[in-house]
């Protein structure tokens, strides 16, 4: 199943979208939103699914499916908890800087709580104040969960996991050295997250999903020239149950937490990265400085991932760079 939301107020149009994400129709009849349909997930799953099966199956005749309409399929939400699940990217960053990986961070994960008063749509643009802040988008796979109690092990978390998704991390990479020398997180170099087209339940994603792990490229594309295509299923040290649990660990998930993965990386892959900052450096360690600059206003990314016969599964992110209007009082 396959589900967005059209852009209407704060919390968009749920709709039931198409396999190959070229109808829809709409999911009024079972919930108005996406978080309404989350809240009670065990009651409107089912009759989502027989939506779904009736526009399949040409029972239901839907309109036209085009993401430009379309905001993130959760377009706000209570909970949105980001991990950095590939260690080995964590690892080539640090080692970049010359700085050693402490031991836990293989046992331990890294997670932060991300903004989630906004998500922003697949074809919304990426709005910065200035090109000197170091902008750069972050490829990723996301869980969305239902009601997750505290203290759910990794083993238990996996039948909490409802829908599933890519996304744009945007990160501002020349704002964060100043706000992690506060040991207080991340804030200010962290803007609006965007989100492919829909979320779609497990089953969709056959064999690729193993109930922990999307084995399966995700790729990146900035101008036109492919920046990489890691698979999201390998190099993955921490898995989303393994994630989901850490969250839970002292306190309860509400339903609609979304769980990121962190960027998709791939040790010594020939498939490049999903994030520029990687590829500075790799440079840095083969050339002793980056070359490669991060984004600036006019740029286009765009991120997608494909089944295996090549279909987009979750619909294409596709932004450009945009400087933001500073207000003048």
């Amino acid at each position: 199943m396959k589900l967005a939301s059209l852009k209407q107020g704060r919390d968009g149009q749920l709709v039931v979208v198409s396999k190959d994400l070229s109808q829809y129709v709409s999911a009024d009849s079972v919930a108005a939103t996406m978080q309404e349909a989350l809240d009670n997930w065990a009651e409107a799953e089912p009759k989502l699914k027989t939506i779904y099966d009736d526009l399949e199956n040409g029972k239901l005749s839907g309109q036209p499916f085009s993401p430009a309409d379309c905001d993130a399929p959760l377009p706000r939400s209570y909970h949105w908890v980001d991990g950095s699940a590939y260690v080995t990217h964590v690892e080539l960053v640090r080692k970049a800087r010359g700085a050693e990986l402490p031991p836990s961070f293989w046992t331990d994960p890294l997670m932060y709580m991300g903004a989630s008063d906004a998500f922003i749509g697949p074809r919304d643009d990426v709005f910065a104040g200035s090109e000197d802040w170091g902008i750069d988008f972050e490829a990723e796979v996301a869980v969305i969960t239902d009601d997750v109690p505290a203290g759910t092990s990794p083993e238990g978390a996996k039948k909490h996991i409802k829908l599933l998704s890519i996304l744009n991390d945007v990160s501002l990479r020349n704002l964060i050295p100043a706000e992690l020398a506060k040991q207080f997180g991340f804030y200010q170099s962290k803007p609006w997250t965007s989100f492919a087209p829909v979320f779609v339940t497990p089953d969709e994603l056959g064999e690729a999903w193993d109930g922990k792990k999307l084995s399966l490229p995700l790729h990146a594309i900035l101008n036109g020239v492919k920046v990489g295509s890691p698979d999201a299923g390998i190099d993955m040290t921490f898995d989303f149950c393994d994630l989901i649990s850490h969250a839970a660990k002292a306190r309860s998930l509400m339903a609609g937490t979304v769980v990121g993965s962190g960027t998709v990386s791939n040790k010594g892959s020939k498939e490049g990265s999903c994030c520029l900052a990687e590829v500075r450096c790799l440079e840095t360690i083969k050339d002793g400085k980056p070359s490669t600059p991060f984004m600036s206003f006019g740029d286009r990314v765009e991120i997608d991932m494909f089944d295996q016969a090549g279909n987009t599964i979750f619909g294409r992110i596709d932004q450009k760079v945009v400087k933001s209007n500073t207000p003048s009082n």
